[in-house]
């Protein structure tokens, strides 16, 4: 089944948070510290871009994630085939929004939802639009170029793609249900619940987003490992999580089907964001053997839970059939430790609960539709996806 919680057990462990926490991986000893130091080792007779005469041809051992001295524009020999793989599956999951049909929820929305699941649905929407768009922008302009082996890159670029088909699939909902565009699109800036996850993500994008970062510099590291852990375990792994299960606890009812849909393909997309960037940040820190401060980690953590809670009490000031503020903020604190966990981190809400049992079942595309009814969702190359 597809759930957000998908791991691969080849994943290598962390080196411990410093401070009081205890290590991450108790077998982590100080021999294997002394192999992950010869691993950040510079490397040296490589040369960075154009063929000159007598170079050495490129070594897989001598790549690295970022600050590497490999060609870019060579792919092969592979140092981390697992990137590779996650660009082959990614082709996998194709398509677009005029895949689906709409012409039921746009009964549903005029006709059968009440004015509260019509204020969470436009909601939903107005956060997604502009989130989309700052992942777009993110993986794009600021992690892409600082990648310094091919196949992370390559990708990265089918992820960028990936982020505007989704905003081109927000953006397709709200033209087909008849929405004011300009008022929807610009409740990022006059909705404070909205807009204040927003900021907390452009914050973070900024903090990488400029031309005189240095990640040879160890502070500019661990602050560019804290924005990609940012987007990766929270902004994609839990915001998003959270961001399409009010539409999810609609169609669960029999209602906005269609935009469900679009949102279960956008879910296979984003589950595959949310573990590469995972599985590239805990290579990083292996690599350059650092490791941000547990403090900045919990802060991080705390400051998006906050960010969280003001908006489901906002886009759920009032409760619709099956679904709460409550449930939804409490399924972010569930989700926040399975990211933790991922990322061989504390986990930040000890004892959170699964609020919404019915989650990986609905999010779930491999399900029996009726041909007449509705789009197969296994069709073409989707069909044969593979999450080992």
């Amino acid at each position: 089944m597809l759930n957000w919680d998908d791991n691969d057990s080849t994943e290598p462990a962390l080196p411990a948070q410093t401070g009081a926490e205890q290590p991450v991986d108790p077998t982590l000893n100080a021999a294997t510290l002394d192999n992950l130091e010869q691993i950040a080792e510079p490397v040296t007779g490589a040369t960075t871009g154009a063929a000159t005469a007598g170079v050495q041809p490129v070594r897989a051992e001598d790549k690295r994630v970022v600050n590497g001295k490999t060609d870019i524009n060579q792919l092969a020999p592979f140092k981390y085939p697992w990137a590779w793989k996650y660009f082959l599956n990614a082709n996998k999951n194709h398509w677009t929004p005029l895949d689906i049909n709409m012409a039921q929820d746009v009964h549903d929305y005029h006709h059968t939802l009440t004015s509260q699941e019509r204020h969470v649905y436009e909601n939903v929407l107005s956060y997604l639009t502009t989130s989309d768009i700052l992942a777009m922008r993110n993986i794009g302009l600021a992690v892409m170029e600082k990648m310094s082996a091919p196949e992370l890159q390559i990708y990265q670029a089918r992820q960028v793609y990936e982020e505007a088909l989704h905003t081109w699939t927000y953006q397709h909902c709200i033209e087909t249900i008849g929405l004011d565009q300009g008022e929807i699109y610009n409740r990022y800036r006059v909705v404070p619940q909205i807009n204040n996850k927003i900021q907390i993500a452009n914050r973070r994008l900024d903090s990488v987003l400029r031309a005189d970062i240095d990640l040879n510099d160890r502070d500019e590291l661990e602050n560019f490992i804290m924005a990609y852990m940012f987007f990766g375990a929270v902004f994609e792994g839990c915001w998003f999580y959270n961001g399409f299960s009010p539409i999810f606890a609609l169609q669960r009812r029999g209602l906005m089907k269609g935009t469900a849909e679009q949102l279960q393909y956008i879910m296979r997309d984003e589950v595959m964001h949310c573990s590469f960037g995972i599985r590239t940040v805990k290579q990083i820190i292996i690599e350059n053997h650092v490791m941000p401060g547990p403090q900045a980690i919990r802060d991080m953590w705390d400051e998006s839970e906050a960010a969280e809670a003001d908006y489901a009490h906002y886009i759920l000031n009032e409760a619709i059939l099956g679904y709460s503020a409550e449930d939804h903020i409490e399924q972010f604190r569930f989700i926040a430790n399975r990211r933790a966990h991922q990322l061989g981190v504390e986990e930040p809400f000890p004892g959170a609960k699964c609020t919404l049992s019915w989650l990986d079942e609905q999010a779930n595309l491999r399900k029996e539709k009726n041909f007449f009814e509705t789009r197969v969702t296994e069709y073409q190359a989707g069909g044969a996806l593979s999450w080992d």
